[in-house]
């Protein structure tokens, strides 16, 4: 179906571009009249052009592109919902009401293409399973749950109260590990200075006395020579880059997250604080 372009205005009187698809130029006038916009100029979409090109809506993309949805994003969406709908606020105006308060553009631009899909007839889970990158399985199962047993609202206090502990628990791990990344990073940063800037001068020194060294100043010479050869350096930054996207993108997989978090409490990463979280709950 062919895509047009028409400039409406909304109930406020606001002046916007939306895009729709319809079969004809009439069904698409139809369609922006039935969600209440009024529509002052209606055209068929070009191919591309760079006349056509909007920068707000390349600014649009970008910020949507890099943004991504944190727990407390959806937890502060969560208590909002649940609080609207508790009040009898209808769903669609709930959905139109968090969409223009959002701040995040990857979240507000799902809550916009999920209220669409609501008004046309879906159910709330099936449009926000659409947005994984939003809403994971649990939560629009959980959704889904409330919306079957009509208790939407308690479903969503549940789930906001899951998500701002899960905020929290996550602050604190932050908290926890930021001092020790912080030493960590302080001692890599000093045994590369040393590395690269002052075992070269003893090497001359060592070289020109002409005594047997112990291995531990063999190795530390030989490190430095490594490090010292551009190519060598390159090619050891290059791997460790590609073995840390490869590790990046196996803990995405779901057979990854349970092989690298077994490791990383069998090894004793957060198994104590974990521990005594759980004891505190």
């Amino acid at each position: 179906m062919p895509t047009y372009i028409a400039s409406v205005r909304d109930n406020t009187g606001k002046a916007k571009k939306e895009k729709i698809t319809a079969d004809s130029l009439g069904e698409a006038r139809s369609l922006l009249r039935d969600r209440g916009l009024t529509v002052a100029d209606l055209k068929k979409a070009q191919s591309f052009d760079i006349k056509n090109i909007n920068l707000d809506d390349l600014n649009e993309a970008f910020a949507v592109a890099t943004a991504s949805v944190t727990v407390k994003d959806k937890a502060v969406f969560s208590r909002q919902f649940a609080a609207m709908v508790n009040a009898g606020v209808g769903m669609v105006r709930c959905l139109s009401v968090l969409t223009d308060q959002c701040q995040n553009p990857k979240l507000k631009k799902a809550l916009k293409q999920i209220s669409a899909e609501v008004q046309e007839g879906s159910n709330l889970s099936e449009a926000m399973g659409k947005h994984p990158a939003c809403f994971d399985n649990l939560y629009v199962a959980m959704v889904q749950a409330g919306e079957v047993g009509g208790v939407l609202d308690e479903v969503l206090n549940r789930l906001a109260k899951l998500l701002e502990d899960s905020a929290r628990l996550q602050n604190q791990l932050k908290s926890a590990m930021s001092y020790p990344t912080t030493v960590g990073s302080l001692a890599v940063i000093i045994f590369l200075a040393l590395t690269i800037f002052l075992i070269p001068t003893f090497a001359a020194i060592f070289e020109e006395i002409g005594v047997e060294l112990p291995l531990f100043t063999q190795v530390m010479l030989g490190i430095s020579a490594f490090l010292l050869d551009p190519r060598k350096s390159v090619t050891l930054v290059v791997i460790l880059i590609a073995l840390f996207v490869a590790y990046k993108q196996y803990y995405k997989t779901p057979m990854g997250r349970v092989v690298c978090d077994g490791i990383f409490l069998k090894w004793g990463f957060g198994e104590g604080y974990l521990a005594d979280k759980a004891r505190s709950d």
